[in-house]
This record gives structure tokens, sequence and C-alpha cells, in this order.
């Protein structure tokens, strides 16, 4: 279509960005007749994490978890139908496993993005501009410059990778230093020295550490992991913990004050950042069997956190300096190469400059999400995909909420729902129950003593 065509059309919605949660947006919409809606993304296309791609990595959750299916277990867009459709099916029924390879389920994304028309990649967003009740997206790709106009807007634009604070001194200085996300690409110049250190706990490190761990042996070198964290914590995933991912919970969470949600996503790092317990316990293994020849060559160093960071060009080596929280004392660890397992943050893109009036924001500057996943001044104008971490808690980035977020985003788009909207999943409460709930007394009986403190403490 010719940017002057674009011009003429104006859709319900261009969504920015192309990862899993704008892809599962654009296969929820496909069959609603009533919606219009064209996604674009800067990358040539769709690929998920291609530098963590291992080969025995997998998905945190099950496949139910995929871009449609909790919203509409009969669409065609579903992981059980690539499977059906690509002639794997069985073996992932004889595999008895819910948990996707993360190849796979890059694999099926990209399956999904190639079947749907209105996903256009290799234009990257340059300019977004709001006039008359219409917002004109501006990219420029391959193709020349584009204009696509929408009444709406859907950012999906992701996270980038997090570098902390006391790294930066070394990233860009020289020798070698990356983030997990360019790990595979890297691998083979990590292991080409002569010692390694993996700063991080997350899941990704994780996974880099076991997977450089197993060839330590033919490759030789010295092998550390740091993390600041007092112990190397296992992704909480009990029942009653899942249930956390709940509208109940999104609801409970959101009405919280501003301060208090803040204070509560730094203690919950361990709900959706932890590492895999099965994962744990393979490192665990790992070592036990590299130990039967002698102690390996790796540290496992807790409560350490990184401070600062130095290059030595003359040894083309660096110096990290730790501090132990508990101990209160420092360490200077050497080390030829690191890879920074610190993660993903949200980055705001520079695009929205054109739209900043347009963009209700919070106390400390940043997006004032809604319920409803809403940003705009005027509701149900601009929504947005994982950029709602301190206003929806750690259910944001989870794949398992995205066809919930995605079906409440349509039904604002909509005026009604075209997917039913879960509102009560969880068995427990998670505020103070209503005076009329079952077996809770909206008042204490005539001539009760009053509940002081000390009593309303020992009743619990």
């Amino acid at each position: 279509m010719s940017p002057a065509a674009d011009m003429t059309h104006v859709h319900d919605a261009v969504g920015i960005g192309v990862g899993p949660f704008n892809l599962g947006l654009a296969a929820l919409t496909d069959p609603i007749a009533d919606l219009d809606l064209v996604f674009v993304d800067a990358r040539p296309g769709f690929d998920w994490h291609p530098g963590m791609m291992l080969d025995t990595a997998h998905l945190q959750v099950p496949f139910m978890a995929d871009l449609v299916t909790l919203a509409d277990p009969m669409s065609p867009y579903s992981f059980l139908n690539f499977l059906k459709q690509t002639g794997r099916i069985y073996r992932f029924y004889i595999r008895e496993n819910f948990y996707p390879l993360r190849a796979e389920f890059n694999a099926y994304c990209q399956w999904v993005a190639d079947a749907l028309p209105n996903v256009h990649f290799g234009e990257r967003v340059k300019d977004v501009r709001y006039n008359d009740g219409v917002y004109s997206v501006h990219t420029v790709g391959p193709q020349g410059r584009k204009v696509h106009r929408g009444r709406r807007l859907v950012l999906g634009t992701g996270t980038q990778p997090h570098v902390p604070e006391a790294a930066r001194t070394i990233t860009g200085a020289g020798g070698l230093v990356l983030h997990n996300a360019d790990y595979l690409d890297r691998k083979t110049e990590l292991q080409a020295r002569s010692s390694i250190t993996v700063v991080g706990s997350g899941q990704s490190a994780a996974e880099i550490y076991l997977d450089l761990l197993q060839d330590l042996p033919s490759r030789g070198y010295e092998l550390n992991w740091v993390t600041r964290s007092g112990r190397f914590f296992p992704l909480e995933y009990t029942k009653l913990t899942l249930e956390m991912t709940s509208p109940e919970y999104v609801d409970y969470f959101h009405d919280l004050p501003e301060a208090t949600r803040d204070r509560l996503v730094a203690t919950q790092k361990n709900l959706y950042k932890g590492i895999d317990s099965d994962l744990i316990n393979d490192i665990y293994d790992a070592l036990y069997a590299l130990s039967l020849d002698g102690e390996p060559r790796t540290r496992l160093l807790t409560h350490m956190e990184l401070l600062d960071a130095r290059y030595h060009p003359e040894t083309d080596s660096h110096t990290l300096r730790l501090h132990h929280g508990e101990q209160d004392r420092g360490h200077l660890l050497e080390t030829d190469a690191v890879v920074l397992g610190t993660g993903y943050a949200y980055r705001e893109p520079e695009f929205l400059a054109g739209i900043s009036g347009r963009v209700r924001r919070d106390a400390a500057g940043r997006f004032d999400v809604d319920r409803n996943y809403g940003i705009g001044t005027t509701p149900g104008e601009i929504f947005v995909q994982n950029a709602e971490l301190h206003t929806h808690g750690f259910v944001s980035p989870d794949l398992g909420m995205a066809a919930y977020r995605n079906s409440v985003i349509i039904a604002q788009m909509l005026g009604r729902e075209h997917y039913p909207v879960e509102r009560s999943i969880a068995f427990q409460e998670f505020g103070v129950p209503a005076p009329e709930a079952a077996g809770v007394r909206a008042s204490e009986p005539p001539g009760a003593p009053a509940l002081t403190p000390a009593r309303a403490e020992a009743s619990v």
C-alpha cells in the first residue's frame, strides 16, 4: 500500500511493536469484522530473544499460555493448531511436558505472524502525531516512508536489555562484556577466555551458567556466578501463588496507593524473576558430576552486590568490585569476560514525544495506567502492553495473562465483550472482605467487648 493510500484510510487502532503481546492482539482481532487494526515493527521479522535460544531452554508457563487460547480456545492461531499444522502434535503429546521449548514457542509466533496480513515488519516508527481524533504513525523502512492512521494506539514496544549503573563503566570500554540477550552470538568469544563471570540470578543467568558449566571440562576456563541475592531463588510456582496472576489480584493491586505498589513490586521478584526449580536441580547435578574429578573451577557467590567495575586494557581483563551485604565486606573479582544476566526494563519510546500531551503520568513521571490498560488523556485511546508493572503488578510480563489483557483492550475498543473477560477465578481474597461476605460479621454483637488491636492480632 502506498503512503498516499495509507493517508486516506483510518484504522480502528495502530499497534506499535510486535512481540508476543501485540501479536496475540493481532491474532485475537483477526476474526472480528468490527475491528480493523494494523501492526508495525522495526525488526525484519518476528524473533523472540534470539540470543537465548538454548537447545533445552523452555517457557516457564504451560502451552495454554499461548497467544490466544485463554481468550479463545477455538482460535486457529493456537499453539496446538500450530503443532497440528506442522505435523508435531503427536510428538508433543508423547513428550508429556506442558512447557514448550523456547525455540518452539518462537517458531509458533513466527507461524502466526506469517499468517496475519496486517502485521508488517521492517517499519521503524519515527514519529507519532495527533490531529482531530486520529493518530498518524510515521514509519520508515526498506520500502520508504509510510503513514498509518488510527483512532487508537496500542504500544507493544516491549522491554529492553537492562544494564545496571554499576556495570556501565565497562560496557563499551573494551574487553568482553555483554548482556545475556547477545549470549549465543558471542558464546564462542566467551569460551575462548580464561575466566568468565555471570552476574545476576534470574532464569536467563541460570541457563547461561549451566550452559557454560557443561563445557567447563573441555574448555578449561574459570567460571563465576555472582548475585546480590541471599541465594539462588527458585521461581515460586505453587497453585495458590499462581492465583495472584488473576483479575482479582490485578484489581486489588491497582487500587493500592502508589507508594505501596512500588514497595510490593520490589519484594515480589521471586514471583516472576526466579529460577525454574528443575533448572536449579540440573545445575546442582552438573556441579556434583564435575566434582567427582576434583573441585570444579567455578564459584557461586551470593550476597555479592556489584558496586562498580574497571577495564584494564593492558591485560584485557576486568575488575569487579563487590560488596557482601550481610558481612559488610568488600571483594575484588578479576575476570576476563562478563555476562550481564540483569534482566530487561521498559524504556519509553522516543516517538511518543509528538503526543506527550495526550499521555497521562503519575507523580514519578511514569505512565498512569488505568485498570483497563489505557494511558490516554481520553479513555480508550492509547493502550500499553507490558509497561504497567508499577500499576498492575508482577502479572504484567506474564504470558499467561496476555490473552486476558487483550480481551480487556478489545472490549474497550468495541464497547462490548467479544471474548468473555474473567472477573473472578481465585479462591482466596486479597483485601479486607466486604461486610456482607459469607461468614463475616458487619459488626460485633451487642455487649461484646471492643476488638482492640491486641485482640484483633490474637484473633488472626
